[in-house]
């Protein structure tokens, strides 16, 4: 299968990132995230959560973050919505779009948001209802696609059942998640091969974490599958919560400095995007988790 020509990065920085950073973030700082990510020349930016504070302090008041950024034309702006009341919260705020997300591990998603796997799709299911009333595009989120910390091995078949319940509920879209970073380049091809099988490639996403330094390889694998749309994060900001002092996402820059290097368009700036990577690591006082932000920072 020859590669794409084109791919769609879509930069989970500002939510699945930030969320997992322990230096609280001001909506401030969030809003300026976004709009310098905006600049860079993405067309995708998730842009916070509509879930319990409680849960997950990093993502408080993202009302007021879509409220408060520059909304750039061509930018799609999306927020995470596990239930009915953060959907509401989020078209009131004005998303352009919203996911949801289901494990295909029944360990995970019991430990996770406490029900099983079938019960998850069974609550998705009236916020896809309103969304597809209110003409807001849903993507969906399958996590533990390649392992689990508490099941082990997943099986592809599980994850493709999976992804064809998401598509059939309504998800234009399936973000397929190594959520501990445990896969190699075999099996995600022979993933994408399967959860192909039964859900169009052209509807599939890679969201691969960098846990064990394994992220590139398998994005280049899923790549040769065909598929175009893959999750990252500026910075590589997000840890792992499951493999203490690990890193998580995948780095942006990382991701488009090899996308840039094999000629395969995506719209985005790389020097603008080290640039963005930089001034977050400077706001949250971290190391910058990008490889090719620390090398391009010394030039």
């Amino acid at each position: 299968m020859p590669l794409p020509r084109q791919v769609r990065l879509v930069e989970v920085g500002p939510r699945d990132g930030l969320q997992n950073e322990a230096t609280p973030v001001s909506v401030a700082q969030r809003i300026e995230l976004v709009d310098r990510l905006s600049a860079t020349g993405l067309s995708h930016i998730e842009a916070g959560a509509f879930v319990s504070p409680r849960w997950v302090p990093q993502m408080a008041d993202s009302a007021a973050v879509l409220a408060g950024i520059r909304r750039r034309p061509g930018v799609r702006y999306g927020v995470l919505t596990p239930n009915l009341q953060g959907l509401e919260a989020a078209l009131t705020a004005g998303a352009d779009e919203v996911a949801v997300f289901a494990s295909a591990s029944e360990g995970f998603s019991q430990r996770n948001i406490n029900c099983s796997i079938s019960e998850s799709l069974q609550r998705f299911a009236p916020v896809l209802e309103l969304a597809s009333e209110r003409g807001v595009a849903v993507r969906g989120y399958v996590s533990c696609v390649l392992g689990c910390p508490y099941d082990g091995a997943v099986a592809p078949e599980q994850v493709a059942a999976v992804a064809v319940d998401l598509q059939a509920m309504g998800c234009y879209e399936i973000s397929l998640g190594d959520t501990i970073g445990v896969g190699v380049p075999s099996a995600t091809r022979r993933l994408i091969e399967v959860v192909g099988e039964r859900v169009p490639r052209n509807r599939l996403a890679g969201h691969f974490h960098d846990t064990y330094g394994q992220a590139l390889v398998n994005i280049h694998a899923a790549l040769l599958e065909g598929v175009s749309v893959f999750d990252s994060s500026v910075a590589g900001l997000g840890g792992c919560p499951y493999a203490q002092g690990a890193s998580g996402n995948v780095a942006s820059e990382d991701v488009l400095y090899m996308l840039d290097g094999m000629g395969i368009s995506t719209g985005v700036d790389l020097r603008s995007l080290v640039a963005v990577g930089h001034w977050i690591c400077q706001q949250l006082g971290r190391e910058n988790g990008s490889r090719v932000g620390r090398a391009m920072g010394k030039q």
